[in-house]
């Protein structure tokens, strides 16, 4: 039966997909805000078919530490619901990426028109300085910046390396970081196309007050998510 509904699921989420990116093409010459808009009401609508057809629905805990404003947000990253779902969770996300997703019809117009920052992986130093750039001109704006620390998805229960990005973004972007932890990769795997039943969890913590040392705050940040995550995974 699960595999059933994974194949039913995964045919409508690329029907549904492909069918918002064309009808929602004319929003790609309006004003931003416009394509943020139907990006999350997509998301929400593949939500709905993830509830409907494989029994699994989402929580999102710690609302009232979710930010409106302006926000620094790390969060853990076990699979593609992560950043798709935050959507139509935050109100006004954007999202660090690796540039080659930039590259996919569709998705890229839309990643772009919506101010998703691309990052070369291999750029080093030069790339850093550009994230930062870019992700003061996104604050600036109003929008919740998201990065995922270990720069990739990892399977539930693993922790991968966290990255120097997220300790140059705390430190020169001068805000609070919020840590987010999930369990999203026991429904929803980062290989394979099986939807296993179930509850996943969103929660965001507290925050990591601004100024901290580096060290101070990336192992304090890489605490909480961890063990955040683990405590969703019954570990």
């Amino acid at each position: 039966m699960i595999f059933v509904r994974s194949l039913i699921f995964v045919a409508l989420f690329y029907i549904w997909s492909a069918l918002a990116s064309l009808v929602m093409l004319p929003v790609l010459l309006a004003p931003r805000s416009w394509t943020m808009r139907v990006m999350s009401v997509w998301s929400a609508g593949f939500t709905v078919l993830l509830r409907v057809i494989c029994d699994i629905r989402v929580e999102v805990r710690g609302r009232p530490l979710l930010p409106t404003g302006p926000a620094l947000v790390a969060s853990k990253h076990q699979c593609m619901f992560d950043p798709l779902g935050s959507l139509a969770i935050l109100p006004n996300p954007c999202f660090v990426t690796k540039k080659e997703l930039f590259a996919i019809p569709f998705f890229g117009w839309y990643a772009r028109k919506s101010g998703m920052i691309p990052v070369d992986r291999d750029g080093h130093s030069t790339a850093l300085r550009k994230l930062v750039a870019e992700a003061s001109t996104r604050i600036a704006e109003g929008r919740q910046l998201v990065i995922y620390p270990e720069g990739h998805r990892m399977p539930p229960g693993q922790r991968g390396k966290y990255q120097p990005g997220v300790a140059a973004l705390y430190r020169d972007l001068g805000l609070p970081c919020i840590p987010v932890a999930t369990n999203s990769g026991v429904h929803w795997p980062a290989h394979g196309f099986r939807r296993r039943p179930g509850l996943i969890v969103v929660e965001f913590l507290e925050p990591i007050p601004a100024g901290l040392p580096r060290a101070s705050f990336m192992r304090e940040l890489e605490t909480r998510i961890e063990t955040a995550s683990d405590a969703l995974l019954g570990l």
